[in-house]
């Protein structure tokens, strides 16, 4: 073989090439071999330990009560087996005078789970709700008649005392708020009566509303939930309860739903001492701060909880709060999305006094306010009929104590529209009889003095701002020309 300049220059070449794969040799492996290595370790190798050690402590509750239907299946499959003819029907009514009505007992299932070793025992409302007879049985095979100590069923929670000799085992209560998406996480219950079945999965997603109620904030979780999987713990891999299993998507495939940890701490402290729960109230109407609305207090994000309404004499209107404020922060704790009020506001002691951030004419402002229990008001200001507003085609009255109470509403400000004309400006605005006008182009609209006033000012053909408050609470900005 002959060598020359060229030959030289591509064997140099060809040495510089196989140094730089010898160093790409000797570091990408290393960082595959990391990724590896972190995704191996993201899978853990077992939960047997987690089952074994957390098993124990959870229970199969069995409950029994009677209805005069025998329930919505019963009627549906049994019901009136020889139709309208059927002789026992005729027999109660010959000799009764009215229809027979048979008792039947409607027998369910669902689980818990051991907090303390004196049996506390938590679960959901749903599993024992209206039953008359309780009963729980452990891993080991004991069984238990329960006593139900108190019951929240706007959280679903509830809380059961069984009497047994010994300490028994219990499981903690883990921080929910520092569960991450992707987590990996353990349920155990008894779906479908199977006692001690364990699943896993990951956190699918926190903060859930599924429509259960006020207080919805639930962890959805694709580790498999089942019927009778109801009160159940959900479990992170320290072995600590970090939500109740308590609803399913019927629909859905490895869909599931818990209540938070830090959630129930409090309600379930207080049905063990009062066998009740006492929630704090501010005393407002709000809604979440739409795009629309934060562009228009010129907020630099869509954060915080909007007040539609202010209740007389409650703590929000004591603390002087007013309808269009903007809740930002509650007690020092941040108020992201409108439910975080209501959820902060529930957990604070009643009678305790707590600072309140919030925007009002694109200011930063805080008041204190004392957390109460809501008291009924009742709202007396007498209104008057108002005239056609023939540029908008509305016509408008002041709120008087009559319609505030048919809306729900008090009667601090704003008018009332009693007419829209079809096919007119504010028809196709989207204005509807029902609605609050309260305020147009930052200028607040007290009656209708105010209204007119504020609509003699702008030139014909000028754009016009209005908020408006719908028949069922909702805040808009509503856009139009006049």
């Amino acid at each position: 073989m002959r060598y020359n300049k060229s030959t030289s220059l591509s064997l140099l070449t060809l040495v510089v090439m196989l140094q730089l794969v010898g160093m790409s040799m000797v570091f990408i492996p290393n960082e595959a071999f990391a990724a590896v290595s972190q995704n191996i370790n993201m899978v853990p190798e077992s939960f047997s330990a987690l089952a074994d050690s957390a098993s124990p402590a959870v229970v199969n509750i069995r409950t029994e009560s009677t209805t005069g239907e025998g329930g919505r299946v019963y009627q549906h499959f049994f019901n009136q087996p020889f139709g309208q003819n059927d002789p026992l029907n005729e027999f109660f009514e010959n000799f009764f005078n009215s229809p027979h009505q048979r008792e039947y007992k409607h027998r369910s299932l669902g689980s818990g789970f051991i907090f303390d070793d004196e049996g506390y025992i938590v679960t959901n409302n749903h599993v024992v709700e209206n039953a008359d007879e309780i009963s729980v049985k452990l891993k080991d095979g004991q069984e238990f008649s329960a006593e139900r100590v108190g019951t929240d069923p706007k959280t679903d929670l509830a809380l059961l005392k069984i009497k047994a000799e010994g300490k028994l085992p219990s499981l903690e209560l883990g921080d929910s708020d520092s569960l991450k998406i992707g987590e990996w996480v353990v349920a155990i219950g008894s779906p479908f009566g199977l006692e001690q079945t364990v699943t896993a999965g990951i956190v699918s997603a926190k903060g859930r509303v599924i429509g259960a109620g006020p207080y919805d904030d639930f962890i959805q979780t694709d580790a498999s939930i089942n019927p009778g999987n109801s009160g159940g713990p959900l479990l992170n891999l320290k072995g600590q309860v970090i939500g109740i299993n308590t609803a399913i998507v019927a629909s859905g495939q490895g869909i599931g739903f818990a209540i938070p940890a830090n959630m129930a701490k409090n309600i379930i402290n207080q049905l063990k001492q009062n066998g009740s729960v006492t929630r704090g109230w501010l005393g407002v109407a709000i809604q979440p701060v739409s795009k629309e609305m934060a562009e228009y207090y010129q907020l630099q994000d869509n954060q915080g909880a909007l007040v539609t309404d202010v209740f007389p004499g409650d703590p929000a209107d004591k603390a002087g709060l007013k309808p269009q404020d903007i809740i930002l922060t509650v007690n020092g704790k941040k108020v992201t999305e409108s439910r975080d009020l209501s959820a902060l506001i529930a957990d604070i002691p009643v009678g305790e006094k707590i600072p309140i951030e919030f925007m009002r004419d694109g200011k930063r402002k805080t008041v204190t306010a004392t957390i109460a229990k809501r008291e009924e008001t009742d709202v007396s200001r007498q209104g008057e009929s108002g005239k056609p507003e023939t540029a908008l085609g509305i016509t408008v009255a002041n709120i008087t104590d009559d319609i505030a109470r048919k809306l729900g509403v008090s009667s601090s400000g704003g008018v009332f529209i009693s007419e829209v004309v079809r096919g007119s400006k504010g028809d196709m605005a989207g204005l509807s009889p029902g609605d609050i006008i309260i305020e147009i182009n930052h200028k607040k609209i007290i009656d209708i003095k105010a209204f007119q006033a504020v609509i003699a000012d702008i030139d014909e053909g000028n754009p016009l701002q209005m908020i408006v408050r719908k028949r069922n609470g909702t805040i808009l900005i509503v856009t139009m020309t006049k």
